[in-house]
């Protein structure tokens, strides 16, 4: 496939996360009024591993969907992340004409169902059961002449594939996994963008301690600390999850509810020269797992 095709897609769905999560607008406004570039590193999904019946016959909702859909857009899968304490598993890709096409890495993680308690994975089948999964295959048999229909059509697996949960049943599992309470609400939208400091570009703000202090006189909620290490190749930080009003299903009357729950959060990464065993520098280009266990709190609800 075309890889602007990809660029397109990926600037459709940055219109809509970033009309979502203002402190996207703050970071891209500031960068901007410094005379920088506003440049993408990677976006990242989150899924559910568990097989469900659907009218496509058995279907998987986590990486083997996600990822099949990547692949289709020519990206390559380039690295493998395991957390085992909270039951993730992470894959990232990467186009092979990343630079060429200024195209972002993509990092998809999915919950691993099958180890958490048997009434929690009764409570998420029973919500994503019967799911009409779009097929991105068919998508691009139809539109693959006209890249602008195309891009919005693929634009649609972005969403929440799934009905409602009911309230009960998202309240359930994010005592077990607010990750996976988190995925019943948002299905397969965007987690992060993440602002590549390193293509910045701009003097006033040279490196991610500078933005992210910037960023916190700006009023935006910042993550205390910044993860990773020069000597690891890559430091990250991020905003705090933005809070939304989403739609739930209440538990007495059956009838379609509103509720606060967190949603997106902005990143912000820098990346270092590492030294290969070869002995050649090259400018890292994966992550750190410890790095995104801790990203992956940043949707926590707050008590």
């Amino acid at each position: 496939m075309n890889p602007k095709i990809a660029g397109q897609l990926w600037e459709l769905l940055w219109r809509d996360y970033s009309s979502r999560v203002r402190y996207a607008q703050t970071y891209a406004q500031m960068i901007t009024k410094a005379g920088g570039t506003v440049a993408n590193d990677h976006i990242a999904f989150r899924s559910l591993r568990m097989a469900v019946d659907s009218p496509q016959g058995k279907v998987n909702l986590g990486i083997e969907y996600l990822g099949k859909f990547a692949e289709a857009l020519g990206y390559e899968a380039a690295g493998e992340y395991t957390f085992s304490e909270t039951h993730l598993y992470a894959r990232h890709y990467r186009h092979p004409q990343q630079a060429e096409f200024n195209l972002p890495k993509l990092f998809i993680s999915e919950l691993i169902v099958d180890e958490l308690p048997p009434q929690t994975i009764q409570l998420i089948q029973q919500t994503v059961s019967g799911v009409n999964l779009l097929s991105y295959s068919a998508i691009i048999n139809s539109f693959n002449y006209d890249t602008e229909r195309l891009a919005k059509e693929l634009l649609k697996i972005f969403t929440c594939p799934w009905q409602p949960p009911r309230r009960s049943i998202v309240e359930e599992v994010n005592k077990v996994s607010q990750y996976g309470a988190w995925v019943l609400l948002h299905g397969y939208a965007v987690n992060h963008f993440t602002g590549d400091v390193n293509r910045q570009n701009t003097s006033e703000y040279p490196d991610i301690d500078s933005t992210a202090r910037a960023l916190a006189k700006l009023g935006v909620p910042m993550k205390s600390e910044i993860e990773g290490d020069v000597s690891s190749g890559l430091r990250q930080t991020a905003t705090q999850a933005v809070t939304e009003i989403v739609t739930v299903l209440d538990e007495l009357t059956d009838t379609e509810i509103q509720i606060p729950w967190t949603y997106a959060y902005y990143e912000i990464a820098q990346r270092y020269m590492v030294e290969e065993e070869s002995g050649k520098k090259v400018l890292f280009d994966a992550f750190l797992g410890r790095n995104a266990q801790q990203l992956f709190e940043m949707t926590r609800i707050q008590n």
